[in-house]
């Protein structure tokens, strides 16, 4: 519970019109958009400035009350589900962008900015953000920040960090700091941009971003290429990397995935193909139309049924578009979807996949996987019911697997999601008993009172 005397003092703090404490506040801030994790806070806070910010961590380090920073709940690893209670704080009231700076090529916002309006905002100066989540219409850029989120151009462009180049955090002490900024070069003392980038608020609140920018692409292609199996997608995948062509976007979607996508979005999809690859190239215009029918040529080469380039950059917006809305397509057929991010060096893509399918049938699962071909980051999206706790006791045991076989393969437990609490009995998997060790160092060096998003990263005999 928060005092009545706390209360006074966040409400001196951000307004009484800021301070929300009733059942229905509570109740809508206790959950994400990750199945099965749900846990209520005391309050919920938002704030209009960094200062206010400052003052509130400042009294929950005294009175050592959890805070969660969250963004948009569209977390997919419970890491902004509040399991401690505590306090959530909000960044409605913080979502400017302050700056588009055309000279430095950056952009300076606030936390509380959705990532679509970004990348407009970068747009309309002929500039480019690419870092795209599934979730870019409804995401915010500090929760993109805290969870190191990847999207559709993740191959060529990479993800959230190696556009981050400058952070305004408060710490858990409540202080204040700068980190980075327009730079090209900075190498004064520790990397503590890259350091908060990813942490998923354990480290502290993210309060402000310097972002950098790039040249906008001068013209963008699209395909659609069809293939009989899985396996002959991984190869052509592979084939066009060795052929030192990086695509903007290689996407790929099984054939249960891509029935249920045409169902919902009904653009007229193949749905007899074993695998689809949906690939975008960008850049100079002969460079698009060269790698292009390169591309097509290598897809027929290794096994292609067919090739269909979009002819207009409507049809190019209906085939990413239908991309994005896999998981909106999946989460129809059952009650509770459960989205992973399992990922593996592209070259172990189909070996991942089958892996995959042979832990669904094992454990009688519907299990479809989509993901980014290109960088090796699966989907393996579980199709079930949280009301069914035997078949949860199956879903769990298989992911645990799923997860497993993925670090045997040379991947990770999560390429993008983050580790939050669903992931945390998992994390030594990839990092290693030392390597979380490592963290929790660093973890309780900044914070050792544990307020910063508490239960999540490590598991309770972790944390201290």
């Amino acid at each position: 519970m928060i005092s009545s005397k706390i209360r006074k003092q966040f409400v001196a703090i951000v307004g009484e019109e800021n301070v929300f404490d009733s059942e229905s506040s509570l109740l809508n801030y206790s959950y994400d958009a990750t199945p099965g994790f749900q846990a209520r806070p005391h309050c919920v806070l938002a704030p209009r400035n960094v200062f206010e910010v400052s003052e509130i961590v400042k009294i929950c380090n005294a009175n050592r009350i959890p805070i969660v920073p969250r963004g948009s709940g569209t977390n997919l690893s419970a890491s902004t589900t509040p399991s401690k209670g505590g306090i959530v704080l909000l960044f409605k009231n913080m979502n400017e962008i302050i700056e588009i700076d055309e000279a430095n090529l950056t952009m300076t916002v606030q936390p509380g900015v959705i990532t679509q309006r970004i990348i407009e905002a970068a747009e309309a100066k002929g500039l480019f953000y690419p870092p795209d989540p599934g979730s870019v219409n409804i995401s915010q850029i500090g929760g993109n920040i805290s969870t190191n989120a990847g999207g559709l151009h993740g191959l060529k462009y990479g993800v959230t960090r190696d556009y981050v180049i400058g952070l305004q955090v408060v710490l858990p002490n409540g202080e204040i700091i700068e980190t980075g900024g327009k730079l090209a070069k900075d190498v004064a003392g520790y990397d503590l941009t890259r350091l908060f980038v990813g942490a998923e608020g354990t480290l502290g609140v993210i309060t402000g971003a310097v972002l950098k920018l790039i040249p906008k692409p001068e013209a963008t292609k699209t395909m659609l290429v069809l293939f009989e199996d899985l396996e002959t997608s991984a190869k052509a995948v592979s084939a066009i990397i060795e052929n030192r062509i990086i695509p903007a976007t290689l996407e790929f979607l099984d054939q249960a995935t891509v029935r249920v996508v045409e169902d919902f979005a009904q653009i007229g999809l193949p749905t007899d193909a074993g695998a689809v690859l949906l690939i975008e190239q960008d850049g100079p215009k002969e460079i698009v139309e060269r790698d292009t029918e390169r591309m097509a040529e290598i897809c027929m080469e290794t096994g292609a049924m067919d090739v269909q380039v979009a002819q207009t950059p409507e049809e190019a917006y209906e085939l990413t578009s239908a991309r994005r809305t896999a998981l909106s397509a999946l989460s129809r057929m059952k009650p509770t979807t459960i989205l992973e991010d399992a990922t593996v060096p592209r070259s172990k893509i189909a070996e991942m996949v089958a892996i995959i399918n042979d832990i669904a049938k094992k454990y009688e699962l519907t299990v479809c996987t989509f993901g980014h071909a290109g960088d090796g980051n699966l989907h393996p999206t579980c199709l079930t019911d949280a009301r069914d706790k035997e078949e949860m006791e199956r879903v769990d045991a298989a992911f645990k697997e799923i997860f497993e076989e993925a670090v045997r393969l040379g991947g990770t437990i999560t390429g993008e999601h983050g580790v939050g609490e669903m992931k945390l009995p998992y994390l030594s998997l990839k990092a290693g008993e030392a390597g979380v060790e490592a963290m929790r160092n660093i973890k309780f060096a900044l914070d050792p009172n544990a307020i910063m998003n508490p239960g999540k990263m490590f598991t309770a005999k972790q944390q201290r």
